[in-house]
């Protein structure tokens, strides 16, 4: 088969004939196969096993038709390699055994050993390069966001620990953030050269800062993230998550190729609040999904044309796809997209000559 490289031109605000899609965690509990396999297997002993963990990835590409692959992971996997023990546990999330409260505990974390700890999933990568006719999306979680799982020591709603130390031991914060996105600069950079071609940085949690305190206590580490894999030519996502509406401003200056969206802000309205500066990529909500199907496709077909207003859109969910969804609809919006897009950007063509 063909290469398919659509969402790699909108990433770069190329032009397309059809808008690409695909949605985040794509590779997941949704799918009915992918929920046999974990009756046997939990998400960290599919990780460890490369052929297991590309077989699963691939199979959305299968069943709903995606434009990208996103690789079958997750965000806690490389802090284990900086000294962190934890576990995903069921209906909780990232536990960590060992939480990070003190200055001890910061320079007690240790760089971390891509090729040694994660040669596994380096590996699983490898597989995905040779078999895809996709591309391969791969992904960190970002400083924030890993952050609030050590510090917090579980998934919270409050965020007051990890607050506590932003505020009250900003040299530890600090020293923090460095170390974290030492890790996220070098895991990056390895799976870009074992075949990613593209890569997401999810801050699935950094919406819970004001703009002011994401500028002061976060920001830069997220440019420095970007700015360190600048000079790769695979294109950057940065998905600042969740109600992250109001620091789209401050995102300018990012080395980054591509702003996730959630749904709570409009595509004219982010591109506005970014200078026009990115590609977007967002932003259904993802519980529209439990809509009847007409309603659903209502609602793309808004978003899709709001997208094409401008080149550069990859359409996707504001936030990652939950259990209930459906393969079905998630079948039947996909083939929407492509056939709506394709559609509206052929009118688009025509009424601008």
């Amino acid at each position: 088969m063909a290469y398919n490289d659509t969402f790699i031109r909108a990433c770069r605000k190329q032009e397309v004939d059809v808008l690409p899609v695909w949605y985040m965690r794509q590779a997941g509990r949704y799918d009915p196969d992918y929920r046999k396999i974990k009756e046997n297997y939990s998400l960290l002993e599919i990780c460890r096993q490369p052929e297991l963990a590309a077989e699963v990835t691939l199979m959305p590409v299968k069943k709903l038709g995606v434009d990208a692959a996103i690789l079958y992971s997750d965000i806690m996997n490389p802090v284990a390699s900086i000294g962190i023990d934890f576990d995903i546990v069921k209906n909780i999330g990232p536990v960590i055994d060992n939480p990070i409260r003190t200055a001890e505990d910061v320079a007690r974390l240790r760089p971390i050993d891509v090729e040694g700890d994660l040669s596994h999933i380096l590996e699983t990568i490898r597989i995905l390069d040779r078999e895809l006719t996709v591309p391969l999306i791969t992904f960190a979680g970002a400083p924030f966001t890993i952050a609030s799982y050590l510090i917090e020591g579980r998934p919270s709603k409050s965020y007051i620990r990890t607050k506590e130390m932003m505020y009250g031991e900003p040299k530890v914060w600090f020293q923090l953030m460095d170390k974290l996105g030492d890790m996220v600069i070098a895991y990056l950079k390895a799976q870009i050269q074992a075949g990613a071609k593209a890569v997401q940085l999810f801050d699935s949690w950094v919406g819970a800062l004001s703009p002011s305190d994401f500028q002061m206590y976060v920001l830069p580490t997220i440019e420095r993230i970007f700015r360190e894999i600048s000079h790769l030519e695979q294109p950057k996502i940065y998905f600042p998550g969740v109600s992250s509406g109001e620091l789209l401003p401050t995102l300018t200056r990012l080395q980054a190729d591509v702003i996730g969206l959630d749904w709570r802000v409009a595509i004219p309205e982010g591109r506005r609040r970014t200078d026009n500066r990115f590609a977007v990529q967002g932003n259904l909500d993802p519980y529209v999904l439990t809509a009847p199907m007409a309603l659903i496709k209502e609602q793309a077909k808004a978003i899709i044309d709001q997208g094409i207003q401008s080149p550069g859109y990859i359409f996707n969910l504001g936030h990652g796809l939950f259990p209930e969804a459906s393969l079905d609809k998630l079948k039947e919006l996909t083939d929407f997209v492509h056939d709506y897009s394709r559609t509206a950007l052929q009118a688009a063509v025509k009424g601008g000559k």
